[in-house]
């Protein structure tokens, strides 16, 4: 009888050439058990996806509730489903007046694609700025916004229409013209190794934005529910964009979401033509209770409070070591940089060995990515470290 290791060689599709081949039981907390009950720090979250811990018992309760009421329906905003409407009041109560209308999705690609869309559709204008280094997903529209041609060449010919600029170049925002439907970018880079934005950048891409018509698109995939200290980024930098996009953490585990902007303009995509987005699962009953009671808990236990503190704290305990070139921080998105891609997978072999998980990024191989779930307490991080530390050798 075979293994499910190599069931997982046969049938599964591989997406690299090496894959870790970790095979996990079960996860609590911010651990992960292999089938030889081992335990393992899960320092990435699943990048960023498991915020509020492995199995919340809260969110785990709201979805056997709801799984004993109806699993599908009609998700797409023709039936009035609860869970969709209870979480789209609560997430929208968070946001500024103008972010106030929600169009539920399966994943962050999934919501950029929806937004560029929505963006053409409302401005009349077909072209899109992006940004150097940025991942915005990889389904087609979302690869033709990666701001990497490495990554992307092998799938051409992707989308007309869009144009590159740098992250932090101010001189670059004169690309943008009244021919621009959108400009998308991370707040945050991520990929690109936790690039934060400099010298109001941000507050720079807003007024350009403003002053030629073109949407601000923020996609906080993986900066949201608290990642960076505040419930998204843009909160951080005091700069509203026109859209929102986000996912990974919001289901708490479960896959989903959304793509947010005015009801003003959502409501283009209902009309000329009719139903001019559509989903078959996005909004799915027992993804939006997850994502309703995970944003509930992230609130009511004031999870993002501490994140700050905590990620200092593991910056603090990392600068011990010489080994480091640089570390780059924003609340728990940390990237550690090393020497070489050759240091860092060695580091990340050493910390599986250790009981750690540590990852590297798309786009910036010479850095480790740390990004523990906001729940982490400083005990754990003290000891994390010290492991991490002991893989750096």
């Amino acid at each position: 009888m075979l293994t499910h290791r190599q069931l997982f060689l046969q049938y599964i599709a591989q997406t690299s050439e090496m894959p870790l081949m970790l095979e996990p039981k079960s996860a609590k907390g911010i651990y992960i058990y292999d089938i030889n009950d081992k335990k393992y720090f899960d320092l990435i979250s699943g990048i960023s996806v498991s915020n509020i811990r492995h199995r919340n018992k809260t969110v785990i309760k709201a979805i056997k509730n709801q799984i004993n009421k109806y699993l599908y329906l009609n998700v797409y905003g023709e039936y009035v489903i609860a869970p969709q409407v209870k979480f789209a009041e609560l997430l929208c109560s968070q946001l500024p007046v103008t972010l106030n209308s929600v169009y539920l999705v399966n994943s962050g690609a999934e919501a950029n694609e929806g937004a560029i869309k929505l963006a053409k559709r409302y401005t009349g204008r077909y072209e899109i700025i992006a940004f150097k280094n940025a991942y915005h997903g990889s389904t087609n529209g979302a690869l033709s916004l990666m701001g990497n041609e490495e990554l992307k060449n092998k799938f051409r010919p992707l989308l007309p229409g869009i144009k590159f600029i740098e992250f932090n170049n101010e001189k670059d925002l004169e690309l943008i013209t009244t021919n621009t439907a959108a400009v998308i970018i991370e707040p945050v880079q991520g990929e690109a190794g936790v690039i934060s934005p400099n010298n109001n950048f941000l507050l720079k891409l807003r007024e350009r934005c403003t002053k030629t018509g073109a949407l601000l698109i923020f996609d906080e995939i993986q900066t949201g529910f608290g990642r960076t200290g505040y419930l998204f980024a843009f909160q951080k930098y005091n700069v509203i964009p026109d859209m929102l996009t986000i996912a990974k953490a919001m289901g708490g585990g479960m896959p989903a979401g959304a793509f947010i902007s005015s009801k003003e303009i959502m409501t283009s995509l209902s009309k000329n033509p009719n139903l001019g987005h559509i989903t078959t699962f996005g909004g799915h009953p027992v993804s939006a209770v997850a994502a309703l009671a995970s944003l509930k808990y992230l609130i009511e236990n004031k999870i993002i409070e501490n994140v700050e503190q905590k990620g200092a704290l593991f910056e603090k305990l990392m600068c011990q070591s010489k080994e480091i070139k640089e570390i780059r921080r924003n609340g728990l998105l940390i990237a550690i940089e090393l020497e070489s891609f050759d240091k860092v997978i060695k580091t990340i072999k050493n910390g599986l060995n250790n009981g750690i998980i540590v990852d590297w990024f798309l786009f910036n191989n010479k850095s480790l990515r740390i990004a523990p779930p906001l729940i982490i307490t400083e005990k754990e991080i003290k000891i994390a470290s010290n492991k991490l530390l002991l893989s750096l050798k």
